[in-house]
């Protein structure tokens, strides 16, 4: 299965492997944010718990859409 995907990634153009290490930077950026939001406890910005905790999950939601996305352009 690994060897699949390698291969898949190879087949593809510079551009192509470009914008893949993006997108794959972008969904673990959404991650981390989304994740910091909803568990740190002195967080900079003047927000109840709650709003916290609904803008983190939205944040975790839209990783979760880009990380479907992606694996899913990587299958053509």
């Amino acid at each position: 299965m690994l060897d699949k995907i390698s291969r898949n990634i190879q087949k593809k153009s510079l551009k192509e492997r470009f914008l893949l290490v993006i997108g794959i930077l972008f969904f673990l950026t959404y991650l981390v944010l989304g994740l910091f939001i909803i568990f740190m406890k002195n967080f900079p910005l003047d927000m109840s718990a709650g709003y916290r905790l609904v803008f983190g999950v939205l944040l975790v939601g839209y990783a979760a859409i880009r990380f479907v996305r992606i694996i899913n352009d990587n299958k053509d």
